[in-house]
């Protein structure tokens, strides 16, 4: 019998899976970057027009199949079931992903424990110092990660209601009011809040006219919610009798943008913009950057540090946690198992992975954990780090997702989709989903993917 989430807890849980550490550099800097306000336009746009329909039909396996994701498609497969019961093991990519974030949430994790004595008090010696930690101090990346791993994994120990639901019900909240006091501290303090609300809210439709930056928003508005991993299904399969999940996925998605756009402002308004760009994007933006302005702000500095970089924490860990339910759900169904022996067979992988990571930045090992043969435009070897996040956001993401929209595009039977959603939506809408989900989807993806390889070469 699988647990199943309250209403509000699942559009928080699905909200605390989409927003994520990509919400505090990649969305502001692109939309800085990118046109503005004629970005987030742009984004809303393509996001309701295409990234949508992909949500909605992994919603549909979970919601119909009710299980894990590797039941449910081969629950519901009218024939190959085997095959398309291997297509779920797209879930393992959230696995690969949650090994190398949680080292990422936990460099987060030493920021704050740094912001309570003395930060980098120049951006070089930001910079410097950010290098010394993930090339020379193994002992504290190792225990800031072991720390992320194991709040992460005693979440999702405790189920649907006592962790996730429960972690997302307190965190979300808990984020959304540590931003909003940056945010009051930036328009009445900083006195850059105006550049920064410029900067994001100020109109550029010139740059819209670049088809990359239509890649760009599409590639944004997909993985932004955490599609083509198996997250979507899973949790679908815990939504609560009568859910709405037309009203349901528009909630994430608004709280998904109002997020990034808070964390934008509250980012821009410390950062300096230089000729109409930051001056730096990237984890840079964060652990260099603002590190090193939030040190000369004195002992408001260090609060402010402490309350941003504990909204990442925030950030980071929902999305953490809501990767590792997939595999957790499918090992107790298949082989029958508790949920604390599915997390340790999970976490074994996972930790041993992470390690790996830590050790190809560290420069003692970082030679014995890089590919020379995959190095990018013959410059360096590549770090088993960055291999994970190649592998992973740029190829295995898109496939699933491809995978996930054929199967209930081409393989479910029509009228099936169309009894599960028409309590939310006319059948004129519905045909609409239909054919863009047949139709626009695939080749949406394709294009993202292509982009997304063929920029990294």
């Amino acid at each position: 019998m699988i647990e199943k989430f309250s209403k509000i807890g699942f559009v928080l849980a699905m909200a605390g899976s989409a927003v994520g550490l990509g919400n505090a550099w990649k969305f502001p800097t692109m939309v800085g970057n990118n046109g503005g306000s004629a970005f987030i336009l742009l984004y809303i746009i393509l996001t309701l027009g295409v990234a949508v329909v992909v949500f909605l039909a992994e919603l549909a396996i979970g919601r119909l199949g009710g299980t894990d994701i590797v039941n449910s498609l081969t629950k519901l497969a009218p024939k190959h079931k085997r095959a398309w019961g291997f297509a779920g093991f797209f879930m393992l990519t959230a696995i690969l992903i949650a090994s190398f974030y949680m080292i990422v949430i936990g460099w987060i994790l030493r920021y704050i424990f740094l912001s309570f004595d003395t930060l980098p008090q120049s951006t070089q010696e930001a910079a410097n110092a950010f290098g010394a930690l993930i090339k020379n101090d193994f002992l504290n990346v190792f225990v800031c990660f072991s720390i992320v791993f194991l709040i992460v994994f005693y979440v999702v120990s405790k189920g649907i209601k006592s962790g996730i639901e429960k972690l997302n019900i307190w965190m979300m909240p808990s984020l959304f009011i540590l931003l909003v006091g940056l945010l009051l501290y930036a328009i009445f303090a900083s006195g850059n809040f105006t550049k920064a609300l410029n900067f994001i809210f100020i109109p550029d439709f010139s740059k819209l006219l670049n088809p990359q930056l239509i890649l760009q928003a599409l590639g944004l508005a997909f993985f932004s919610m955490s599609m083509g991993v198996g997250t979507v299904a899973t949790y679908a399969a815990s939504l609560p009798d009568g859910a709405n999940l037309i009203k349901s996925t528009l909630s994430i998605i608004f709280i998904n943008i109002l997020i990034g756009i808070m964390m934008g402002l509250v980012v821009f308004s410390f950062i300096p913009i230089i000729d109409g760009q930051p001056a730096s994007d990237g984890p840079g933006l964060i652990f260099i950057s603002l590190a090193s302005l939030f040190a000369q702000m004195g002992i408001i500095g260090n609060i402010l540090a402490i309350a941003f970089f504990a909204s990442l924490l925030f950030a980071g860990i929902t999305s953490a946690v809501s990767m590792i339910e997939p595999f957790t759900l499918y090992l107790i169904h298949k082989f029958n198992i508790s949920r604390n022996n599915a997390i340790a067979i999970i976490g074994i992988f996972v930790y041993l992975l992470g390690i790996f990571c830590i050790l190809s930045y560290y420069e003692v090992t970082s030679n014995y954990f890089s590919i020379p043969a995959l190095a990018i435009n013959n410059e360096k070897p590549v770090a088993f780090f960055d291999i994970l996040d190649l592998l992973t956001s740029n190829i295995l993401m898109p496939l699933g997702a491809l995978t996930f929209s054929i199967f209930v595009g081409y393989i479910l039977k029509k009228e099936g989709l169309f009894t599960l959603f028409s309590g939310f939506m006319s059948r004129q809408w519905f045909e609409i989903w239909y054919f863009t989900l047949r139709y626009v989807a695939p080749l949406a993806i394709l294009l993202i993917g292509a982009y997304q390889i063929i920029s990294k070469i």
